[in-house]
């Protein structure tokens, strides 16, 4: 399956818990079908007493998501839409909505 994602778009979050969410692609791990998107699908993490007088602390972490739970919003008609491919030799996307070239 080809990767049509990439680090710095914009998606839209299309399913599961955190439906409906936009957000920047941080990163995108190909050989897991998943993506890292800002500030969706938080989860708690513990982090390590540093002395006695400090309590436990929690930070928030964000965790990958499967790359079909998101869509891509295009730059020019703002809304989520599908994305094609030109040719294959220039790997050009498109918004299958409005047309229009994204790279």
């Amino acid at each position: 399956m080809k990767i049509k994602i990439k680090k710095d778009d914009n998606v839209l979050v299309i399913a599961g818990r955190d439906k409906g969410k936009k957000g920047k692609v941080i990163a995108v791990y190909p050989e897991a079908n998943r993506v890292l998107v800002a500030n969706v699908n938080l989860r708690k993490k513990a982090i390590r007493q540093q002395d006695q007088m400090m309590d436990k602390n929690f930070a928030e972490r964000e965790v990958p998501l499967h790359i079909s739970n998101v869509m891509v919003i295009c730059p020019h008609c703002k809304k989520p839409a599908r994305l094609g491919r030109r040719n294959e030799e220039d790997h050009k996307r498109y918004c299958r909505k409005c047309g229009k070239d994204i790279d």
